[in-house]
């Protein structure tokens, strides 16, 4: 997707009417192009200037934009970069846009290739690049902190201390191989390694232990609103979510998939899941509904059963082991249910500030720590638990003697840390990665 001798420009901020909009340059044909826009020389380094800029083609001018001139290596992308701060207008953006898609050597950008040109050129590692997107995404003020830490190098400050020791290891095991006819000078050498390693060791199992409360907070506490039929799921969810996104009927089996809101707790991501009423059903699209309904709530981190006047407060079997709160519905009918744990009417109001609380309370103890934890991907679980695997294999081979064993799994375990930052083995999640992005990004 980069070729260092392209020059790539597109539209960094959003579409649409705005009072400001800006366009972003990167690459060797920077200057040229945004002095052909200027008609004369640049601006001062990093210093905003007000300019006129107009068509090379015609000389008609554009619009009035304010201009940063980025050399590099001191960019985002490690290359010369520009920014044009334009008005908003559709039309001025068409035109800027036009304009520079006409001189030679420029090309719009793919989606994500700056951030990719700011990673080839070593002004990012991987982990930042992935931080960068979260905070993009971040939706709450505790998924802004994690994915600011992230960026700010929390995962990269641990990889890289745990990267240098095993490297150390690394090297000590080598040695106790190179002097293995010297008994004494191999045992030393063999037993500082396996310190080093077991304490490195110790430090992954602590971050896998809570690997989950950082990855469920990037991806939002997941609630699913699950009961029988007519117990008023679907009108607890617009409640919930205070607009009608889910349709209500008093006909059985209106639901057929599940619907989402997502939804900002005091800070937290909160996603509430409406689901197909659970009953025997001869539909076979309703039967794939309920289907998808088990498989969501044996996923969820919370289940609200819902229990209509006169229902019954055991839940259905096959919704897993995730915790359950029994929710009656309709209390401006009928009082609650025996076994019910709080009262709701979606219709007044009753009950839903207090069901909110609590939802909201579990979802704190769900993510307790997650403001802590620096594994916030299944990626970067997935690398840690091969160097845990890894570290694991060069004890026990240690234990029985196989020192080269042992040293080929350290081997291993630096690897498999090197492609959480992007030391080595990354082409295969590149593309992934920055595909998420935004075309200006």
């Amino acid at each position: 997707m980069v070729n260092s001798g392209d020059t790539i420009f597109a539209l960094a901020s959003g579409f649409g009417r705005a009072g400001i909009a800006v366009i972003r340059l990167s690459g060797p044909g920077s200057r040229g192009a945004v002095e052909t826009l200027l008609a004369g020389g640049l601006p001062a380094p990093r210093r905003a200037s007000l300019r006129r800029l107009r068509d090379p083609g015609t000389g008609e001018p554009l619009d009035q934009a304010l201009v940063l001139w980025l050399p590099g290596p001191a960019s985002f992308t490690g290359e010369d970069q520009a920014e044009l701060h334009i008005h908003g207008g559709v039309a001025v953006r068409a035109a800027v846009l036009r304009a520079l898609a006409g001189l030679p050597g420029l090309r719009a950008a793919e989606p994500g290739e700056f951030t990719r040109r700011a990673f080839l050129s070593g002004r990012m590692d991987l982990s930042a690049v992935e931080g960068l997107a979260d905070l993009i995404d971040a939706e709450t003020e505790a998924q802004r902190r994690q994915a600011f830490r992230q960026l700010e190098g929390a995962l990269a400050g641990r990889v890289a201390d745990w990267r240098e020791r095993l490297v150390d290891a690394l090297a000590l095991a080598e040695a106790g191989l190179d002097f293995s006819d010297e008994a004494d000078v191999a045992e030393a050498a063999s037993a500082e390694a396996a310190a080093i390693f077991h304490a490195v060791g110790d430090e992954v199992g602590m971050e896998l232990a809570r690997a989950g409360t950082g990855e469920r907070l990037r991806e939002g506490f997941v609630v699913v609103i699950a009961g029988p039929p007519n117990a008023g799921k679907s009108t607890l969810l617009n409640a919930l979510a205070r607009r009608e996104v889910a349709i209500v009927s008093p006909h059985a089996g209106t639901t057929r998939d599940v619907i989402e809101v997502r939804c900002d707790l005091g800070g937290l991501p909160v996603t509430f899941v409406d689901t197909a009423g659970l009953r025997e059903a001869a539909d076979p699209v309703e039967q794939e509904g309920i289907a998808r309904t088990r498989k969501r709530a044996r996923d969820a981190d919370l289940v609200l059963w819902l229990l209509a006047p006169g229902g019954s407060a055991e839940p259905d079997g096959e919704l897993g082991a995730a915790p359950v709160v029994r929710v009656a519905t309709k209390r401006d009918l009928a009082p609650a249910p025996p076994g019910a744990d709080l009262a709701v009417s979606a219709l007044t109001g009753a009950g839903l500030d207090a069901l909110i609380a609590l939802v909201r309370e579990r979802a704190e103890l769900g993510l307790t720590g997650a403001g802590d934890a620096v594994i916030t991907r299944e990626r970067h679980r997935r690398a840690l638990e091969d160097v845990a695997a890894a570290l694991a294999r060069a004890a026990e081979a240690q234990r029985i003697g196989h020192e080269e064993l042992a040293a080929e799994d350290l081997r291993l375990a630096v690897r498999a840390l090197g492609r959480i930052t992007g030391r080595v083995d990354v082409e295969e999640v590149l593309d992934r990665i920055f595909g998420q992005f935004c075309i200006g990004k």
